[in-house]
């Protein structure tokens, strides 16, 4: 009995010893260029390709153990896409629209961050988990082309009311850190944002029936310094 308690100490101690190695916080800063899409899933309406955004923020890795932590922190995310679809601008007007979306987001994601051990002054992880964004602001670049005419009008639009407030997203990433120091690294990350939530809650003005969904889904490049 005696030396249970002496090697239940003892481990006690090793284990305490072990994590006050660790720190239990590290804060840092990223920016990243993104490229971004919307998947659309109504009537007629036809993606337009990837366009090119930015995102920043502040991140936190909070030690869970060895190797192991929860990773948050928050992003302010500029991200565009492109649709293409049916509309009707009046009552005699209908044609094809072309929207740019200029979408401003902040997200606050909650990933577990799993990393090797140190190869010299580099270690690798990767990192999975969810993120919840918050829509601050929605604009659009339209161009109408008349079906009847042929003629092309171009406007710019506040799309709030046609844009969800929130935005759930999977996020899966993996990168590398630089240490400079013990404590300070460079950071390199390469994370896909997968939408799981429809980010389009307007109808159709030529088919009203038709409710728009679209997914966005966008790839960033992070560089950061975290201490």
């Amino acid at each position: 009995m005696k030396f249970r308690s002496v090697l239940i100490i003892t481990m006690i101690f090793i284990s305490i010893q072990v994590y006050s190695q660790l720190k239990p916080f590290r804060f840092g800063f990223k920016v990243a260029p993104n490229i971004a899409w919307i998947s659309p899933d109504s009537r007629d309406y036809k993606n337009e390709g990837a366009v090119a955004g930015f995102s920043w923020g502040f991140m936190a890795d909070i030690t869970l153990a060895d190797n192991y932590f929860l990773k948050t922190g928050f992003t302010y995310d500029y991200l565009n896409g492109k649709l293409e679809f049916p509309y009707k601008l009046d009552s005699v007007s209908t044609g094809t629209m072309y929207r740019k979306y200029n979408l401003r987001y902040l997200e606050v994601p909650m990933t577990i961050k799993m990393r090797t051990n140190k190869f010299g002054k580099m270690v690798y992880f990767g990192e999975i988990g969810l993120g919840t964004a918050f829509k601050l602001r929605a604009k659009s670049q339209d161009e109408f082309l008349n079906a009847n005419s042929g003629l092309i009008s171009e406007w710019e639009s506040d799309i709030s009311d046609e844009v969800a407030f929130i935005k759930e997203s999977l996020i899966v990433g993996a990168g590398t850190e630089y240490y400079l120091d013990e404590s300070t690294s460079l950071l390199f990350e390469l994370t896909f944002n997968n939408s799981l939530s429809d980010i389009l809650t307007g109808e159709n003005s030529q088919y009203p029936e038709t409710q728009e969904n679209g997914f966005l889904y966008y790839f960033q490049l992070y560089v950061g310094i975290i201490f």
